[in-house]
């Protein structure tokens, strides 16, 4: 059983997860958010009594709490107990498009001249990170949500403004690849 968990799966079956919670959650009322965790968690410690953003009652989003719990521990099984040695499988221009920006091809999900200790001790290597980190924020309460949320639940709620969010990553994410990060590295 622990070698089928190994093995890559095919794209469909997470489609068909994802549309399976998705009705679930239409069927009991809720929604799927995310980046709505870290509001609920500053509510449930009591921030709501000086900012009234966070004045609400978060226990009526236990359940997503219960999701950030599950996929921190998820995570954390995944990768001590289903990894494997074996080098991500990407295709080879991709490896030589990556050589000529400076990045080694990739062993792990994170590179190294990213995301590593050496890295972050360096000015670019912080700053990139304090930047990306803020941006990344920022943009999620602005766009009330994040990638996912507005993907998934908004286009499956039909939802224009997570249509327009959703567009807007697209074309921030082509953006970044093509003209920003060849500058940064």
């Amino acid at each position: 059983m622990l070698e089928i968990l190994k093995q890559p799966w095919h794209w469909a079956i997470s489609g068909a997860l994802i549309a399976l919670v998705m009705f679930a959650l239409f069927f009991f009322g809720g929604t799927f958010g995310f980046s709505r965790n870290l509001r609920t968690i500053c509510s449930a410690i009591g921030i709501g009594k000086g900012i009234k953003y966070f004045d609400f009652d978060w226990r009526e989003q236990k359940w997503n709490l219960a999701f950030l719990v599950g996929s921190i521990i998820g995570g954390f099984i995944a990768h001590q107990f289903l990894s494997t040695d074996q080098p991500i499988k990407i295709s080879i221009s991709t490896i030589n498009d990556l050589s000529k920006l400076g990045f080694a091809a990739p062993i792990e999900a994170e590179p190294p001249e990213l995301y590593s200790i050496d890295a972050l001790l360096t000015l670019k290597g912080f700053l990139l990170l304090a930047i990306g980190g803020l941006l990344v924020g920022f943009g999620t309460r602005y766009a009330e949500g994040c990638t996912s949320g507005h993907a998934i639940t908004g286009l499956s709620n039909l939802q224009i403004p997570s249509l327009i969010a959703v567009i807007g990553f697209f074309i921030g994410g082509l953006v970044m690849t093509y003209f920003i990060f060849p500058l940064i590295f």
